[in-house]
């Protein structure tokens, strides 16, 4: 036993009283009650038990202690007089014989009080991680990770999967965010990468004879942070499949996850499969959002027809979408409070009305006098309904925003949401191509590694923007968990997609030389999915933040502030890998 540990301090019990037992654990806090007389409360891993000092010896024994210091107690378990419902072990208290310090605490004063670290500053807590993670409610969020962890794994090998581990350090890919680079000592003027994602890897195992593929992986990609996504790195339930269809994926899918959720879920209701399946334009058009919370029953409504000529000039001529709130009872303030919100997160206005026995009230209303019988039938409004409105130059402006009033109202009204369980639903033909905002040319809406749905042919003779990919979404409660795909898996298939969006034959080798010539001997159909592990630890805490469940997360500047890192390195170092810092440019 550790430090000849005899129970651990959540293992007493009454059944125990009468026996001498060695407990250790940190010195949590001390409630003096006289020179004589005092309870020191001793916490480990595992949990809390009361030790109570009744002589003036011990009382002098403990008093030059610092609380977090390890102390190791050895005394007689006993029932208490007053006992702690709320403590497994508060039946009991042991009386000690000997004290001894194990570890010392030489800081008298805390960063923050351990049991509410939660409550301190965000740096604070990350610079002082260590004592964080002892609070047990942070601690035990960490456990419940390598709880859900193991499941996973448990899962996916019963399915037939093995778990194969790929390469941390490799060669930069395009795969749209920035890549962490590492110099070549041996290399001059040459860069690993490390991996955004398994994804080439994975791939090259099913063009290797490899059936079916999973890891736990680490990926690397240089973003800003975002309460769902950590800066730095994050992992993934990353899958592959040799032979396979869309369907086969969801199947794995939809026998492993909702097993993992309905047991460590902060709700126990998770859904049964199949999954609800919502193509991406219908998803755009019913709910507003390419990730929609099925758990929120507002849906939005086409109201172009209806509220595009009126006298109105942030709705007319535009594309609207309107989203009806049945027997709305909330105020002006609450409307107004969340008209901000929505404004804020959107950068958009949006605009409201009221029915009132036929008639309209507040927000918009007067401009909308003369159609309101055209508006209550159009949009099947029943008398105390609320219409909130959203506007756009073009369709898809006014889902966007509108997706944002429907989460937003939806999140507030408990009559709009279904909160205590967990919804998945898989979003479906994505498309292969779209615009990009910025650079005004054709580019590749979701993975350019896709099968486009109708092969060849779709290429060679579809427009590009009506093509649809086999690509597919997993959505929890309006949280994307994952994106996979069918595997583009044919030589000439992958030249032509690229060639849609001004790459050659020639970029393709250079970019993807192994995946391109490893399909040319003969590669299966393949077909796979990474849900991320830390979204969904976090879903299933019920946390809104992902660092809460991340053992050493970076800050939201992706700054490790508990080891200093990114750090500045030495001549030394900096020469031995041919890198030679050099001042800013002034601009």
């Amino acid at each position: 036993m550790i430090q000849s540990r005899t129970h651990n301090c959540n293992e007493l019990r009454l059944e125990h009283a009468g026996q001498t037992v060695t407990l250790v654990g940190w010195y949590e806090n001390l409630r003096h009650v006289s020179k004589n007389l005092g309870f020191v409360i001793l916490r480990d891993f595992y949990g809390k038990t009361q030790i109570v000092l009744e002589t003036e010896e011990m009382m002098q024994q403990i008093a030059p202690i610092n609380c977090e210091s390890t102390i190791s107690v050895t005394g007689v378990v006993r029932e208490r007089s007053s006992k702690n419902k709320d403590l497994p072990t508060g039946e009991i208290e042991v009386v000690p014989s000997e004290i001894k310090v194990l570890g010392k605490c030489i800081h008298n004063e805390l960063p923050f009080e351990i049991n509410f670290s939660r409550q301190a500053d965000e740096n604070v807590r990350l610079r002082y991680r260590y004592l964080d993670l002892r609070n047990p409610e942070v601690k035990d969020k960490i456990v419940l990770r390598s709880k859900i962890v193991s499941e996973l794994r448990r899962s996916m090998t019963e399915e037939g999967f093995m778990e194969i581990t790929t390469p941390i350090l490799t060669a930069s890919s395009p795969e749209g965010a920035r890549d962490y680079l590492v110099p070549s000592r041996n290399h001059p003027g040459k860069f690993y990468a490390l991996p955004q994602a398994p994804q080439q890897f994975k791939q090259l195992l099913m063009a290797s004879g490899f059936d079916r593929y999973f890891q736990i992986a680490p990926c690397f990609r240089d973003e800003d942070a975002r309460a769902d996504r950590s800066p730095g790195e994050f992992y993934q339930l990353d899958m592959e499949m040799s032979f396979a269809t869309q369907e086969d994926v969801f199947g794995v899918i939809e026998k492993v996850l909702p097993p993992v959720f309905e047991k460590f879920g902060t709700y126990k209701t998770a859904s049964k499969p199949p999954f609800t399946r919502i193509s991406f334009n219908e998803a755009m058009d019913v709910y507003g959002s390419d990730k929609p919370d099925l758990r929120i029953s507002l849906k939005l409504s086409e109201a172009s027809s209806l509220l595009g000529d009126c006298d109105f000039d942030g709705l007319r001529g535009r594309k609207i979408k309107a989203v009806v709130i049945n027997d709305f009872k909330e105020t002006r303030k609450f409307i107004d409070k969340t008209v901000e919100e929505i404004r804020v997160q959107s950068g958009k206005g949006t605009y409201w009305f009221k029915v009132d026995n036929g008639a309209f009230t507040g927000g918009i209303s007067k401009f909308l006098a003369g159609k309101e019988a055209e508006i209550i039938d159009g949009l099947g409004l029943k008398n105390g309904d609320f219409v909130a409105v959203a506007a756009g130059d073009t369709l898809l402006e006014a889902q966007k925003t509108a997706g944002v009033v429907r989460k937003t109202y939806g999140n507030k009204i408990d009559a709009c949401i279904d909160r205590e369980k967990y919804e998945f639903c898989w979003i479906v033909d994505f498309p292969m191509y779209e615009i990009g905002e910025e650079s005004g040319e054709l580019e590749f809406c979701h993975n350019p590694f896709s099968m486009p749905q109708g092969g060849m042919k779709a290429l060679e003779e579809k427009d590009p923007l009506d093509i649809y990919a086999y690509q597919y979404d997993l959505v929890c409660n309006g949280i994307e968990l994952s994106s996979g795909a069918v595997r583009n898996h044919d030589p000439e298939i992958m030249i032509k997609a690229f060639d849609l969006v001004g790459l050659t034959k020639d970029d393709v080798e250079a970019k993807f030389p192994a995946m391109y010539q490893a399909f040319g001997y003969g590669a299966p159909p393949h077909a796979g999915i990474a849900p991320g592990v830390d979204r969904m630890v976090m879903l299933l805490c019920g946390e809104e933040s992902i660092r809460e469940i991340i053992p050493f997360p970076m800050n939201k500047n992706a700054q490790d502030v508990m080891m200093g890192a990114p750090s500045f390195v030495d001549e030394k170092q900096l020469k031995d890998v041919h890198i030679k810092i050099t001042e800013a440019e002034e601009k």
